[in-house]
């Protein structure tokens, strides 16, 4: 697992100029989001490996070139059409106005994009007074919409990492993006306004999602993406159960579509199985105990295709 973190530590997506090439981010905040990525992709079935130059991994998928850059990047080539399919946060395609098709949220390294400032009263203060304010970010296009929608009197200060820092000598305000709050508390900072909810997604170029040929590989890819994700949200619990107890303990069941019931081999007894929610699956057990189901087993899941 260490080696992993260290050598993945920049993997944010995984995919291809479908056939050509494409970009997978270098902008992540987490190691652990970088692990989901590629554990994900290896879950779906494209391992990603490696190689001897680090920003090139390869995927497990004919033709598909892998290239690990800053989301940024990726969105601009998106926009350009010069690559196919990328990973990158949502507050990035909308600070950058870029045009590409999203399609995927992966929910991975959820943020939000928050004002905050050392002073939570500043935007009822700045709007009473007129006066103007110092708003510093790496957001230039969301802070300036924003700053529009709220109608203050505001000077715009671009930072290139660190804006929590600039309060209160060098900015009276800051538009940042925040998983848990923590850093803009150490640095005396309150959130005084949410400018936007963001997360990791998976978006396309419109020429490739344009080419038919392309489309049904794109079309693949995400499917097999949604599978892991689904079945990380599920794991599958088998057990035996009388004849008499079978029915009570069916309409109880959480499942997906319906249960999976056999007969036992020898026995008027039954075997079934459901693809139970994880955080319902210890609650479920628990009945199926005072029901009288026994045998119960819980495994992992690794791909739900619906």
């Amino acid at each position: 697992m260490t080696n992993a973190a260290s050598y993945w530590r920049c993997l944010r997506a995984v995919c291809k100029r479908a056939c050509s090439s494409s970009y997978v981010s270098d902008h992540v905040q987490h190691i652990a989001s970088s692990l989901h990525l590629t554990y994900s992709s290896a879950d779906a079935g494209y391992p990603v490996r490696l190689g001897a130059r680090e920003y090139r991994p390869t995927l497990d998928i004919p033709d598909y070139d892998v290239k690990l850059l800053k989301p940024q990047n990726i969105l601009e080539m998106l926009h350009a059409g010069s690559r196919d399919i990328g990973f990158a946060g949502y507050d990035w395609v909308k600070n950058l106005d870029v045009d590409v098709i999203e399609l995927l949220d992966l929910e991975l390294d959820p943020v939000q994009i928050v004002a905050a400032a050392p002073r939570d009263d500043i935007l009822a203060t700045a709007k009473q007074s007129k006066k103007c304010i110092r708003i510093a970010s790496e957001y230039e296009q969301l802070t300036k919409d924003w700053i529009r929608e709220r109608d203050l009197n505001a000077q715009f200060i671009r930072t290139f990492g660190a804006t929590e820092s600039f309060p209160p000598e060098d900015a009276d305000m800051i538009v940042d993006n925040s998983a848990t709050g923590s850093t803009l508390k150490a640095n005396g900072l309150k959130i005084v306004d949410v400018v936007l909810r963001s997360s990791t997604r998976l978006y396309a170029s419109k020429a490739a999602y344009s080419d038919p040929r392309k489309r049904s590989r794109i079309d693949d890819f995400v499917m097999m993406l949604k599978a892991v994700l689904e079945a990380r949200k599920r794991v599958l619990v088998a057990f035996n159960v009388s004849k008499e107890n079978l029915e009570t303990i069916l309409a109880d069941a959480p499942c997906m579509t319906a249960p999976s019931v056999s007969q036992l081999y020898h026995s008027e007894g039954f075997a079934v199985q459901v693809a139970a929610l994880r955080d319902e699956v210890m609650t479920f057990v628990l009945k199926l105990k005072d029901m009288g189901a026994t045998d119960i087993i819980i495994s992992k899941v690794c791909q739900i295709v619906a």
